[in-house]
């Protein structure tokens, strides 16, 4: 039985808050342990949701984990948690597939826009508030 989109939704929504605490809690763990590296969190997020994306997915795909488990969990709470989470899996799929080309494609495109993201967000802003 397939369940509804609304139940998925709330299903997602659900492992969406999970993922948002955590991310939370590792933020405050990381800076009282880093006070001086505010990227710490981020990173340790970042590593931790890559470790469980990996560990999730071959239990999704052994069908170990149900569909609606790796919606809570890694659509839901990893997509709160990280969303780098899902761009490592993705590019180690791609590579999985021999696909060498896109997948380092994948690294610079997502690494180059999302910094030039980030720059022209910045540069928008300070125009925005004349700043």
């Amino acid at each position: 039985m397939t369940a509804s989109p609304l139940t998925t939704l709330g299903v997602v929504a659900l492992g969406g808050a999970i993922g948002a605490v955590a991310r939370y809690q590792i933020a405050l763990a990381t800076v009282a342990l880093y006070p001086r590296f505010a990227p710490a969190g981020t990173l340790v997020a970042n590593v931790l949701g890559c470790f469980l994306i990996g560990l999730l997915m071959v239990l999704a795909q052994s069908q170990i984990l149900s569909e609606t488990s790796r919606q809570l969990w890694v659509t839901g709470g990893l997509g709160a948690l990280t969303t780098f989470s899902t761009f490592g899996w993705q590019t180690v799929e791609l590579v999985r597939e021999g696909r060498l080309t896109l997948a380092l494609l994948n690294v610079g495109l997502n690494g180059g826009l999302g910094f030039g993201a980030v720059i022209a967000g910045i540069w928008i802003g300070r125009r925005a508030i004349g700043a």
